[in-house]
């Protein structure tokens, strides 16, 4: 087997009974003693995120087990004007097989079962992954709730995320009203997100803050802290819309602030940054980040997702170099 034996640091693959749907976070009560008293050194961030990738690195084998790993997290996405329903089968056929069998066997993982962490599409477009998807274990994501800006009406935004749970999503990634983070109306966000994740039922909510929105790395913080007691299960930095989306020292501050909850409330909670990310090395830097600042636990995909999907092409050319010593040509690893 090329890939590493199985070791305590990281694993090629998932263990079975890691699936997306292990960890639910029950919320607790609007409590801003919690977070309206901290505050966030963006200096101290910046060099704390820019060492990350400098101090740690994973080379050769390790390298390609990571990057194995960081497939299996991918929500592979698409949320394009002219989605059509042969676009979204596409899509689903390569989360269903991200590696193709001759790479698979030339990595020694002919008999694991790599899958991406989830499909993402628009709501209209769940039915055709749902039916895509059948049988593969491979979860449907939806966005909701006004999806990029999130200003329309409540009720229809809360209508929306019913049809898509309705429609057979697993999982729905929803968005803030950006204006309550701006103004420091915690209670209307913890509202609004509550009622959010009450019309999921049984689907994960994955909140997003829009970082590139909200200005600071204090309302960052703050807002972490208030979408996690009013019950998201995953926080997410980015719809991928924004100016400026996932990057380092703001992952960095939105994983604190899940790591002081959990010692706070006993609740777990995942995170996925999404947006900007292309490359095999984004992904290294990510996983990085979870594995030093929250634990080995949270490299895997019930607890952090990526929310990319140029990425997984860049990866595969990565693991092939790795596998043949030569590079691919990119025209070879398109994916819808």
């Amino acid at each position: 087997m090329i890939l590493p034996e199985k070791h305590p640091t990281i694993k090629a693959v998932p263990e079975a009974g890691s699936g997306p749907h292990e960890v639910r976070n029950r919320g607790t009560a609007l409590t801003p003693e919690w977070f309206e008293d901290v505050a966030v050194n963006l200096s101290a961030a910046e060099r704390r995120a820019a060492t990350l990738t400098t101090r740690r690195s994973v080379k050769k084998a390790w390298q390609a087990a990571w990057l194995v790993r960081a497939i299996t997290c991918i929500d592979l996405t698409t949320l394009a004007g002219d989605d059509t329903a042969g676009r979204v089968r596409r899509l689903c056929a390569k989360a269903k097989k991200p590696l193709s069998d001759e790479l698979l066997t030339a990595l020694g993982l002919e008999e694991e079962r790599i899958t991406t962490g989830a499909v993402c599409v628009y709501p209209t477009m769940v039915p055709h992954a749902v039916k895509a998807l059948e049988g593969s274990g491979v979860p449907v994501a939806s966005v909701a709730t006004g999806f990029p800006a999130g200003l329309t009406p409540l009720p229809q935004r809360l209508a929306e995320i019913r049809y898509a749970v309705e429609a057979g999503a697993a999982e729905i990634d929803i968005v803030i009203t950006r204006e309550y983070v701006l103004t420091q109306n915690w209670q209307a966000l913890y509202d609004e997100v509550s009622a959010m994740r009450e019309a999921c039922g049984p689907a994960h909510l994955k909140t997003i803050l829009a970082t590139g929105d909200i200005a600071t790395l204090r309302n960052v913080y703050r807002a972490s802290m208030v979408a996690m007691q009013a019950g998201a299960d995953f926080i997410k930095t980015s719809t991928g819309k924004e100016a400026v989306n996932a990057v380092l020292p703001v992952g960095l501050t939105m994983v604190r602030a899940i790591r002081d909850y959990g010692a706070l409330s006993g609740e777990i909670v995942g995170f996925k940054p999404a947006g900007g990310m292309r490359t095999a090395k984004d992904a290294l830097s990510w996983l990085i980040l979870m594995k030093e600042e929250l634990g080995t636990a949270w490299t895997m995909p019930d607890r952090f997702r990526l929310g990319a999907s140029s990425m997984l092409g860049d990866i595969e050319r990565q693991l092939e170099h790795y596998a043949t010593g030569r590079y691919s040509a990119s025209h070879r690893h398109a994916l819808a």
